[in-house]
């Protein structure tokens, strides 16, 4: 699986190894990477290389050293095709109006891309996404999770990579920021908004019609939009 690596170049040559392993899927959340010493002398090179390398690996959010306990893997093979992408070009820093203006440019013509391409067992897991969606806002639960996988989910449906990993930096770090601001009844509010604009949606790819389906999902990013800037208004 990992192999000796020429030293001049050996740092790098680590972390892609690495990282491919987890965008491969070979190496999945939670799997413990072997010892330091083990990976000296896999790779051929320094303790001191090996530690440079998986330290370059945390600041991409991809591993985690637990003291006395070694290195993990806490990203998923989508994560770890995201987060260079997002550390590219995203920072928390940005202002949540840039991001929301780059996302209504961006995902209406993913959701259209969707109506074209979507296969049926890709439309079944939107349709399975939504129902849990709803049954969170019934009990009260966040419904973060569920709305992540509903626009990663569409994004895939797209069929376009390049789109699709542009838009989930974009939607990674707004998640971030932007619940940060929300007060719970705010929160309330946004999670049958976005239920309700994800139906819309869903029912215009079912359909087949892209331009119905680019149309529903800017409605539904100015709605929810609408909500986030009221409380950031209200807020002061």
């Amino acid at each position: 699986m990992l192999k000796p690596v020429e030293k001049k170049k050996a740092y790098e040559d680590i972390v892609q190894q690495i990282q491919t392993l987890i965008e491969d899927g070979k190496l999945k959340r939670d799997d413990q990477l072997p010892s330091e010493r083990d990976l000296s002398d896999t790779f051929g090179v320094s303790r001191t290389t090996v530690r440079e390398a998986i330290r370059t690996l945390e600041s991409m959010k991809l591993l985690q050293s637990r003291q006395g306990n070694g290195t993990y893997v806490v990203a998923s093979s989508e994560e770890a095709l995201i987060q260079p992408l997002a550390a590219a070009l995203f920072s928390e820093k940005d202002d949540i109006r840039d991001i929301f203006y780059i996302r209504k440019i961006i995902e209406p013509h993913v959701s259209e891309l969707a109506a074209e391409n979507a296969s049926p067992g890709e439309i079944e897991e939107l349709e399975e996404i939504l129902r849990e969606q709803e049954a969170c806002i019934g009990r009260g639960e966040s419904v973060l999770e569920t709305n992540s996988l509903f626009h990663h989910h569409l994004a895939r449906a797209a069929k376009n990579r390049v789109m699709e990993r542009l838009l989930l930096a974009l939607i990674d770090l707004l998640h971030q920021l932007r619940d940060e601001y929300l007060l719970q009844s705010e929160r309330d509010k946004r999670a049958q908004s976005s239920l309700e604009g994800h139906k819309r949606i869903l029912a215009a790819i079912k359909n087949g019609d892209g331009e119905v389906a680019l149309k529903s999902m800017l409605q539904h990013l100015e709605d929810i939009e609408g909500i986030i800037f009221q409380q950031l208004e209200g807020g002061g």
